[in-house]
């Protein structure tokens, strides 16, 4: 009975793999050492979207509305602020591709992460809006380099393995939700802690976290050759013209979400206890995004998998507004947070699948360059809405808007293949 028992679970056991995968049976095998160092490269390659956006750009809605208290500020300015990191990021955005076609997809990543750091000290030394200015859009080329060259370096290794590609992208870019975390956790308290203006004290904290993040990239110096090694032929552009006019309307409207919600928050009787719990569950969610949503940017043709993920964005910044309960607040973050960064990887995904690989930096360029206008009108635009309205609620509405407007864009875009 008992050797019966045993090989009924030994049987059981090794049909798994064709219980989970749906697949024909196969024997258990360890995984590829290769392919789990794939898998640490792209999760360390993932830590400079975690520092040029989850730290050095979304944190600055946490820091926010202690510095517009402080420095008198109306809606308007606090929009501009993150405008002028949005024109950093676009200026990074525009020249990164020339940056790696000179010095490698690697070291322009690198240089772009400690330039954030640098800039988040210099966030903590200045009040004066001309320097504060000045830093932010430091913070924004930072990130435009990381984020691009990261980008090529990602999708150069998801190349390398077709069957996981889309799950290695997806955790590319669920990189910012460790950074959203971090943030979420670290200033809240802080500023509770200093009290009222300590802003600068909560820069410095973000900064100290930004460190070890800016170290950990290091793990990922071997993919430098990654890269192509030139970047001439351009892709013709109006072969993803709906996906482009998409990318602006996303770019604009979710970064109205992730610069006044925590505004919101606190409007609604949110302490900081619950702020802290809010933002770390946009990052959580972001970090969970490749396994919630792989399914749709492996089988997604066209822009579908961009406009389904960008309509599941629309819906989370929506809820809020529809009911400012605790519960829907935390929904709201939760699926804001899971999707709005997948809508980036759904790009790079659309690139891997209708251009060939020399042309992968000018094609992420150009989306990253729309996109960066996107946020960099956003902000001051919602911002002016807000201050004309006297009320969040009225910007943060028009930034749902902008989102569905982006989704119902991207549906109409088709494979090059299909064009």
């Amino acid at each position: 009975m008992r050797l019966a028992f045993a090989c009924a679970v030994h049987s059981l056991w090794n049909l798994l793999p064709k219980l989970s995968r749906g697949s024909t049976y196969r024997p258990i095998n360890p995984e590829p050492e290769h392919a789990r160092r794939d898998v640490a490269v792209v999760a360390a390659l993932a830590l400079a979207p975690a520092i040029g956006l989850g730290i050095a750009r979304f944190a600055y809605a946490l820091v926010l509305p202690d510095m517009r208290a402080d420095l008198h500020w109306s809606y308007a300015d606090a929009g501009w602020m993150n405008t002028t990191n949005a024109a950093g990021y676009l200026l990074g955005a525009l020249v990164a591709a020339r940056a790696i076609a000179s010095v490698g997809a690697y070291r322009a990543m690198v240089a772009g992460a400690w330039a954030c750091v640098v800039a988040l000290m210099l966030c903590a030394l200045f009040r004066d809006a001309i320097p504060l200015n000045v830093a932010r859009v430091l913070a924004g080329l930072g990130g435009g380099f990381a984020f691009v060259s990261g980008g090529v370096l990602a999708a150069g290794v998801a190349q390398r393995n077709p069957e996981r590609a889309a799950f290695l992208l997806g955790l590319f870019y669920a990189g910012p939700g460790l950074g959203i975390l971090l943030s979420g956790v670290a200033v809240p308290f802080t500023l509770e802690r200093f009290g009222a203006g300590s802003w600068g004290t909560a820069w410095a904290a973000l900064a100290v976290l930004s460190l070890p993040l800016a170290i950990g990239l290091h793990l990922a110096r071997g993919e430098s050759a990654a890269a192509p090694p030139s970047v001439q032929a351009n892709p013709r552009y109006k072969d993803m013209r709906w996906l482009l006019c998409g990318y602006l309307f996303f770019g604009a409207g979710y970064i109205a979400y992730m610069t006044f919600m925590i505004a919101w928050v606190q409007g609604s009787s949110g302490g900081v206890s619950f702020q802290a719990l809010f933002w770390a569950i946009i990052g959580l969610a972001t970090m969970a995004s490749p396994w919630l949503w792989m399914v749709i940017l492996k089988r997604f043709l066209h822009g579908h998998a961009f406009a389904v993920l960008t309509g599941i964005t629309a819906i989370g910044a929506m809820l809020p507004l529809i009911s400012n309960t605790v519960p829907m607040l935390l929904a709201s973050a939760a699926l804001f947070g899971s999707a709005f960064f997948a809508v980036v990887a759904a790009t790079t995904v659309f690139v891997r699948r209708n251009f060939p690989q020399a042309r992968w930096p000018s094609a992420i360029g150009v989306l990253t360059v729309v996109f960066g206008i996107g946020q960099m009108l956003g902000p001051v635009a919602i911002g002016f809405v807000n201050d004309v309205m006297q009320s969040l609620e009225s910007g943060l509405w028009a930034s749902v808007m902008l989102l569905f407007i982006a989704a119902m864009l991207g549906a109409l875009q088709r494979d090059r293949e299909t064009a």
